[in-house]
Formats: structure tokens, sequence, C-alpha cells
């Protein structure tokens, strides 16, 4: 297995892992619609690769997965690979100014029968390495409350709770809207 940047003809592979991933949300309480999101997250995705800010890890000559078989080939610059997973990161930049430059892990995603392998540590930590050179002395990113595997995995390597996003459904509000 090797981390490589992504390229735009492995575009097609990682949207549909993006939809895969995001399907598999549902199951921790995601609002985020997996399906509707195609196009959106094909357009993020080519800026994030042009941008260098997606990396794969792809499986080795002879390593094949079943999943491979299903999802289309994807050559890199040495020839034929599978695309086992994917990570998704950039700088933060928005309206506020801070007393860090941030860094954030979008999006990190793991074939289902390759996890617990090593991939995941991998991706990430060459994400974290790009971030580092681009100069971010902070890293953040969301983890859904109910994902006890991801809270576990990201504590390992050494991320801890900064914010706390709270909801509340008003679907459950015992006040009617009329009281407010």
């Amino acid at each position: 297995m090797q981390v490589r940047p992504a390229v735009l003809s492995d575009l097609d592979t990682l949207v549909d892992y993006w939809v895969d991933l995001a399907a598999g949300q549902k199951a921790y309480d995601s609002h985020l619609e997996a399906e509707a999101n195609r196009t959106p997250i094909r357009e993020s995705m080519a800026q994030y690769i042009t941008a260098g800010g997606v990396f794969v890890a792809v499986a080795d000559g002879g390593e094949r997965t079943d999943s491979s078989q299903a999802s289309s080939d994807v050559r890199s610059d040495d020839g034929p690979s599978d695309i086992l997973g994917f990570v998704m990161f950039g700088v933060e930049s928005g309206q506020y100014e801070q007393d860090v430059r941030c860094g954030r892990v979008h999006n990190l995603f793991v074939l289902p029968e390759r996890r617990g392998s090593g991939i995941g540590s991998e991706l990430l930590s060459a994400a974290e390495k790009q971030l580092w050179a681009n100069g971010v002395e902070s890293i953040s990113l969301d983890v859904l409350a109910a994902n006890e595997d991801a809270h576990r995995f990201y504590r390992r390597h050494g991320y801890d709770a900064h914010r706390i996003e709270l909801e509340k459904s008003t679907r459950n509000d015992t006040h009617s809207k009329e009281d407010r």
C-alpha cells in the first residue's frame, strides 16, 4: 500500500467513495444526504485535488480487494492501482482572524473491508504532514457524536475535543412554536 496525491482521473472513484461515506454516516445520525450531494462533492473534490488537498491510499500491484472488481481501476503515474481510501484536507480560511493558522481534515474514508489495517493512519499522517508543511499550527476535524470508532481512532492520533456542537430537534420540542 502506498499513499499518493490524488489526480483528476481518480475523481469518479473518490466521489463514489464519498457517497458511500456519507451514506454510512446516517447510522450515526448525520443529516447529510449522500446521493443528493454527488454533484456538489464532485465539484468540491475536483477543486481539492487540483489544490493538492486529497491523498489516496492505493494497493500495491498484487494487492486487490473484493470491492476493487466493482470499482473502476485507477491509473497513477506508476500504472494501474486500486484506491483503498482517501483523505481530503485544506488550510482553513474564513472571515475571522485567528491566533493560529488552522488546517482541517474534511473527510477520511477507508474501504470497510480494509479498516483496521493502518490505511487510515497512513492517510491521516500524510495529510497532517502536508498541512504542517503549509504552515498550519493546529488541525481540526469533525466526528459525529455517536461514532465511537471514529472517536477512538482520532484520540489514538492525538486529537482531543476542542469545540462541541450541540443540537436539538424541533420535532421533539414540547413547547409549541406559538409559546415563543
